[in-house]
């Protein structure tokens, strides 16, 4: 299976990609994707990709980032423009701290989805990515945005999901996917495993949003991997009542129709 989502940008993971790779591919992990915070984060992504076969990587800049002055979208979308980058993202609106300030995380957020569409119309050159989203307490917000765009709903997915199944209604009725971390794993996130029993099989992923998040019953290790990307799913595939082998089929094939790269 592939890691959809982690950060190995961050500094958890500086000298140590390579050995964090061989370890997630001995663990039945054999490819990731790497996500970009800001445009400088996505051009190091996109090196990081470009350097390993089974890696890949988005662009797009965070909520909690949108304090900085201002943003190289032609640096974003030149990113967004090579082979190895499969998605647009992360993006969204953070609800859970003070800062950035609403208006900031606004901006940002209406300056990426503009550019989004802009160049999914581009008739010279269309870029026509998926969107990886970023919704922490914010679904009844966001997803209002979302649906005012001309970007198709299923075309989205929200990932690392802390919701509830309220929330879980609500982005499933716009149309999108859902991707679940190692929280769904906690013994205190009763909400989170109610709320994944509501998803549609054929609109699921799993992912470590490493280095954070690490899944039960490695908790207590830091930095999480993308190595442990399979204990979540394996989790996910107990949680639904769902033999492995079938539920690694279909989270793989998922990964496959909507990154459009190949799980194995």
């Amino acid at each position: 299976m592939i890691d959809t989502h982690c950060h190995l940008t961050f500094p958890d993971f500086a000298n140590c990609v390579d050995a964090t790779l061989t370890e997630a591919d001995q663990a039945g992990v054999t490819g990731v994707i790497t996500v970009s915070t800001t445009p400088d984060d996505a051009q190091q992504a996109l090196a990081i990709a470009n350097a390993h076969e089974r890696v890949w990587c988005t662009a797009g800049a965070h909520p909690l980032y949108a304090d900085e002055s201002s943003f190289d979208w032609d640096a974003l979308t030149r990113v967004a423009r090579q082979p190895k980058c499969v998605a647009w993202g992360e993006l969204g609106l953070d609800n859970h701290y003070d800062k950035p300030v609403k208006a900031a995380q606004r901006r940002v957020l209406d300056e990426q989805l503009a550019l989004i569409a802009s160049l999914r119309k581009d008739e010279a050159s269309p870029v026509d990515l998926p969107v990886v989203v970023h919704c922490r307490k914010a679904f009844d917000e966001l997803i209002p945005i979302l649906r005012e765009t001309s970007l198709p709903p299923e075309r989205f997915v929200f990932h690392c999901f802390t919701g509830d199944s309220r929330d879980m209604r609500l982005l499933l009725d716009f149309g999108a996917w859902v991707s679940f971390t190692g929280v769904v794993t906690y013994r205190n996130a009763k909400e989170v495993q109610e709320a994944a029993l509501l998803a549609p099989a054929d609109r699921i992923m799993a992912e470590t949003d490493a280095p954070y998040l690490t899944p039960e019953p490695h908790r207590k290790i830091r930095p999480n991997a993308p190595r442990y990307a399979i204990d979540t799913a394996r989790f996910l595939a107990q949680l639904r009542s769902v033999a492995w082998d079938e539920f690694h089929a279909q989270i793989n094939a998922n990964t496959r129709a909507f990154y459009g790269v190949p799980a194995a």
